[in-house]
């Protein structure tokens, strides 16, 4: 899937029509009694700090969205029983918090409440006006601290119709961005032909919730992977990484944000790097390693830091949910102008090998247990540099043709995100960094070595 923002995702005029959860779902869920089981780590930490940034004045948009193609005249009748199934299929999307003296105590919706509400907005006939209206109706439908913070959209033409759908980013990781699509398609087609669908049950990412919190919640200061998130956050002054080149920010915090995206190298490209860096783990030891060597070429450091996302789908269990399931680890990399791409990979593994077991804790866990040894700073945490392999993703051989996209919202932020994503066609990067000149030159620069490392790999 690639990953782009509204702006940048083939948006075309059309009629926009919307759905959202219904008056009556809504009012049953206010009136409904705390769910015992407590928001993951990651939802809170998330969650506390929209709360605290909107207490200082600053209205911060975290969605995360997908937009496909239906080809054809739609149903829009089948197309809302597909949405609407494909909700009750995903707990979490019936669920949400209320803050009591400080607290976030969780509610949910029972399935046989839920009802889809469906509006006709009107007409849009230039596409640069309906992406506007899209951006400001997700920032405002899917923001983290109201409830529903998800909503759904088709731009209906004659020949094809695009649907989008956009959640706060504490329903949704980027694999379940990535599943969207195939389902919404199997279900509509099923409902098009006017027949049940054989969906097995999934399993609740507010079980998930429960359980992980439960083992985090065993863990004390004293645990080693505490003690080795303390060493690894003392050797990056007090802070976790940001991206280790310049990128013209005074100070941490909140600065407005840009986004780059790309195709790196195409398919057989990304199969040579795959096959060269085999022997060391793949693409993604492959990635890290390239990359210690650029950013040490680019910005001097003689140790290249940063935290690795990990998904926390261990259980084949959670395989088919909608959540947020990622967990983090950090690792160093000494890097000297004498290092080679052979070196960092090896380099590369053995840190990863050491140092992912980290990740089954999370990391605002570990950062609780940290109290006075670590202050974050900003909403980005610490800069990524991610990889996933979409191609086993159901659906995936389709997504240019069907012009599925993952969305992403670019905001406000300090650090550097990499995502980089091996498609059918080729291996893809976006990126998000602070909105300035010298970031932009420095992650152009980036991508551009990055690329020739790949290349050099390319027998």
């Amino acid at each position: 899937m690639r990953m782009t923002d509204i702006q940048r995702c083939e948006v075309r005029p059309g009629r926009l029509v919307e759905w959202t959860l219904s008056p009556a779902t809504v009012a049953t869920a206010a009136g409904l009694p705390e769910d015992s089981r407590p928001p993951a780590y990651v939802q809170e930490s998330h969650l506390r700090t929209v709360h605290s940034v909107r207490a200082d004045g600053l209205f911060l948009p975290t969605w995360l969205g997908t937009a496909f193609d239906i080809p054809g005249r739609v149903d829009l009748d089948a197309l809302q029983n597909a949405l609407r199934l494909w909700t009750l299929r995903h707990e979490t999307l019936r669920s949400g918090f209320r803050w009591t003296g400080g607290e976030m105590r969780r509610f949910t919706v029972d399935a046989e409440t839920v009802s889809l509400q469906r509006a006709v907005v009107g007409d849009f006939p230039d596409a640069a006006e309906l992406v506007q209206y899209l951006e400001d109706r997700f920032d405002a439908a899917a923001y983290a601290l109201r409830w529903p913070n998800f909503i759904y959209a088709a731009v209906v033409r004659d020949d094809c119709t695009s649907v989008y759908m956009a959640f706060d980013h504490s329903n949704v990781d980027g694999y379940s961005i990535m599943r969207i699509p195939a389902e919404i398609h199997d279900l509509y087609t099923a409902a098009v032909e006017g027949r049940p669908v054989a969906e097995p049950p999934v399993s609740s990412y507010i079980d998930f919730c429960e359980i992980e919190r439960e083992e985090a919640d065993r863990i004390a200061d004293d645990h080693v992977i505490v003690a080795r998130w303390r060493e690894f956050i003392n050797r990056c002054d007090g802070q976790l990484p940001n991206f280790p080149v310049e990128l013209g920010i005074e100070s941490t915090g909140l600065h407005p944000q840009k986004l780059m995206r790309e195709m790196i190298v195409d398919a057989d490209a990304a199969a040579a790097f795959e096959a060269y860096c085999r022997p060391y783990g793949g693409s993604l030891v492959g990635v890290l390693a390239a990359t210690s060597l650029v950013v040490h070429e680019l910005g001097g450091e003689p140790v290249y830091r940063t935290v690795v996302p990990f998904h926390t789908r261990d259980n084949s269990q959670w395989s088919d949910s909608v959540g947020w399931f990622v967990g983090a680890a950090p690792i160093e990399v000494a890097v000297t102008p004498a290092t080679d791409l052979t070196s960092a990979l090896k380099a590369v593994r053995a840190e990863l090998r050491a140092n992912r077991p980290l990740a089954r804790i999370p990391l605002a866990r570990v950062l609780d247990l940290l109290g006075s040894d670590f202050r974050p700073t900003s909403p980005d945490l610490y800069s990524v540099v991610s990889f996933l392999d979409a191609r086993g993703v159901p659906g995936s051989a389709r997504w240019t043709d069907l012009k599925v996209y993952g969305l992403g919202r670019v905001s406000y932020g300090d650090k550097v995100y990499v995502w980089f994503n091996r498609l059918h066609e080729g291996l893809w990067f976006t990126c998000r960094h602070p909105d300035t000149d010298i970031a932009h030159k420095n992650m152009r620069l980036y991508a551009e070595r990055l690329r020739d490392v790949i290349a050099a790999t390319v027998s």
